[in-house]
């Protein structure tokens, strides 16, 4: 029966995350003017690496960020094509690719440069979504992100 809470749970991520992540994780080309993204490399983008999606974890939650394509770097270095830091948006759709990223208890700013972070969460099903933007908390476009769901005990 748990699994099928679980499988449920999958589906309702999928409606909550939508067409949103589907840009997936293009990387800029070195033409690029910071506008739009360009496809550089298929494997280009970010992974949230921990916790494992699907798993059962306890608050507060150590969530930490992989980027192949991209360089991880404080936004205090500004928009520098190719580079950027990491949000975490927390069960919510992802915000406008064309404005700077809200910053609120639901969109979590690593504008340091980090690549992990420990937040507090509620017990329950939570998705969390990956969304790598430049100095300015402008995200690329197409999105540069990935997807979760954590089920906190």
């Amino acid at each position: 029966m748990k699994m099928l809470g679980r499988v449920g749970a999958v589906l309702m991520m999928g409606l909550l995350v939508g067409c949103a992540s589907q840009g997936g994780g293009a990387a800029p080309s070195s033409g690029d003017s910071g506008g739009g993204a360009r496809v550089q490399s298929a494997n280009a983008g970010v992974t949230l690496t921990k916790p494992a999606s699907m798993e059962d974890v306890f608050s507060p939650v150590e969530i930490c960020l992989e980027t192949k394509g991209y360089t991880v770097e404080p936004a205090k270095n500004g928009v520098n094509e190719g580079k950027g830091h990491h949000h975490l948006i927390i069960d919510v759709n992802l915000p406008d690719l064309g404005k700077p990223v809200p910053k609120d208890g639901t969109h979590i700013h690593m504008g340091d440069g980090s690549k992990c972070k420990t937040i507090e969460l509620g017990s329950g099903m939570h998705t969390i979504q990956a969304l790598f933007a430049r100095g300015n908390h402008i995200p690329y476009d197409p999105a540069v992100t990935d997807s979760i769901v954590v089920f906190v005990k």
